[in-house]
């Protein structure tokens, strides 16, 4: 992997992330843009205790353009976009409308491919990884910002989902805080270990999975299933078998399946339901443990979490989708239409 960085017109940084190391990332932003500016601020919710970004300049942002005029796109000639060069394999840049800026954290775009009719369940397994690849060094760089206490990689697919802009890409948010999602199973890890004697909750999770119906599919250093508790009609957890804290901590032969086992996990989302259905929408969340040492959950660890990703879908069955309604959003109470076990059989059952 060979990595660029430069910078946009507004002073934006932009990092190319390529497979040959004999590429040259020179091609200048011919933007007339002006220096970015946002109103980021962070509000705590004295109630709940949850953070909330309050972010009125995205209102601005890019909403549904043409082919034509997607930023994510090369620039090409007169067609000038977010990638000032004419190609590129992996790019990350300083997102221009983000949620977390300056004190309040950090926002980039990745940009999974050029191509802008693919999807990443196209990507070649080399391609993967280097998106993988990006993943792990842009955890390093941001973990070592400042104002940055956790990094979260994601992937939202579908317009279904909220998707502005439908070039392959994720974000990766660097929030100054621990996030609440994660603040809760630090808790629950912590109450697990007290309890157990120190005995590791995301271990005992992952070893009753093992032993379980709810096995999607398994590799050498990766097992993807889905869990007792689905929140999401079709949900699925994939945990390297070596338990390490966040992407830099794993090693090269998990580096080396993730893509083998990854690619076909959104292979099999495409076909849950049948034939001539549109592309499956749905997110993909890593969650990696913050970056310091936890205080206020009984002791544990950074070591004691286990990196995870998250893949799940919006859509129910075909042509419905799962809203989150008055017991999701009102109370948090989730409510399944899809047995776990169904949707493991179902997802099984859609193998390559």
């Amino acid at each position: 992997m060979k990595k660029t960085s430069t910078r946009l017109a507004d002073g934006r940084e932009l990092v190319y992330y390529d497979l040959r190391d004999d590429v040259v990332r020179g091609a200048p932003d011919r933007r007339p843009l002006d220096p970015t500016v946002t109103t980021s601020e962070i509000r705590r919710d004295p109630l709940l205790g949850d953070s909330v970004a309050v972010a009125s300049h995205r209102q601005g942002r890019t909403y549904h353009p043409p082919a034509d005029e997607c930023p994510l796109c090369p620039s090409r000639g007169e067609r000038l976009s977010e990638i000032p060069d004419s190609s590129y394999d992996v790019v990350v840049f300083e997102n221009r409308f983000p949620s977390l800026a300056g004190d309040s954290g950090r926002c980039e775009v990745v940009c999974f491919t050029s191509d802008h009719d693919a999807s990443f369940a196209d990507l070649t397994e080399e391609q993967a990884r280097l998106v993988l690849d990006a993943w792990t060094d842009r955890t390093s760089e941001l973990s070592h910002l400042p104002s940055v206490e956790q990094v979260f990689c994601f992937e939202n697919r579908g317009a279904e989902i909220g998707v502005t802009l439908q070039h392959p890409h994720g974000q990766i948010y660097a929030y100054p805080f621990t996030t609440p999602r994660t603040a809760r199973m630090l808790r629950s890890l912590a109450d697990h270990k007290d309890a157990t004697g120190g005995e590791n909750l995301f271990d005992a999770v992952l070893e009753r999975e093992l032993a379980g119906e709810r096995i999607v599919l398994e590799g050498e250093h990766w097992v993807a299933f889905v869990p007792y508790a689905a929140h999401w009609p079709y949900e699925v957890h994939l945990y390297p078998r070596r338990r390490v804290p966040d992407l830099l901590g794993l090693d090269e032969a998990a580096r080396t399946e993730f893509p083998q086992v990854y690619l076909e996990l959104l292979r099999r989302f495409d076909r849950i339901f049948g034939e001539g259905e549109p592309p499956t929408p749905y997110i993909a969340a890593w969650h990696q443990a913050p970056f310091g040492t936890p205080e206020g959950y009984g002791g544990v660890s950074r070591d004691d979490f286990a990196l995870h990703l998250e893949l799940f879908t919006i859509r129910r069955t075909s042509g419905k989708l799962k809203f989150l309604a008055g017991s999701e959003s009102g109370m948090n109470v989730f409510i399944n239409d899809v047995p776990p076990e169904h949707a493991a059989e179902r997802l099984r059952e859609v193998a390559s």
